[in-house]
């Protein structure tokens, strides 16, 4: 069975979550890429952002209905989830609209678990990291060519 080794790309370009929104588009563009992953200032992955992140940022903001009780003001929806939506919407850096804590794998994780965790977590990119260190990165069309 091949393995995340085999089919992975290592040579990963990434961003840093400093880096601005504006440089993306022209990122995802002229590669080809749906995602990369986003490093701090010690080069460690702490997220992935995707061409969706992007589009996400442009959509419309849904504003939640608020109930006035006595002198309290009580959100219907996730008052949390508002305040993330208003941050996206208002990003204009890469820290603003990323997706933390990213689903990973290992160089020896195998095919058939690599296509499983990007069908049941609904992700298209996956840092590839041995020992904390990114090594690759693996998206739909690295899956697609290996199932070939």
């Amino acid at each position: 069975m091949k393995t995340a080794r085999d089919i992975m790309t290592q040579n990963v370009v990434t961003v840093n979550k400093d880096q601005p929104i504006s440089d993306l588009s022209k990122l995802f563009i002229e590669n080809h890429f749906n995602g990369v992953p986003v490093l701090d200032d010690a080069g460690k992955v702490v997220g992935v952002v995707t061409q969706g992140d992007l589009i996400e940022q442009n959509k419309n903001l849904h504003i939640p209905t608020v109930i006035a009780l006595f002198d309290a003001v009580l959100f219907l929806d996730s008052e949390k989830k508002f305040e993330s939506d208003v941050k996206k919407l208002t990003g204009s850096k890469v820290e603003d609209i990323y997706h933390k804590s990213p689903v990973t794998v290992s160089p020896d994780t195998d095919l058939g678990e690599i296509t499983t965790i990007m069908a049941e977590k609904d992700v298209h990119t996956l840092p590839v990291l041995e020992s904390d260190k990114l090594v690759g990165i693996i998206g739909k069309k690295d899956v697609l060519r290996a199932m070939a």
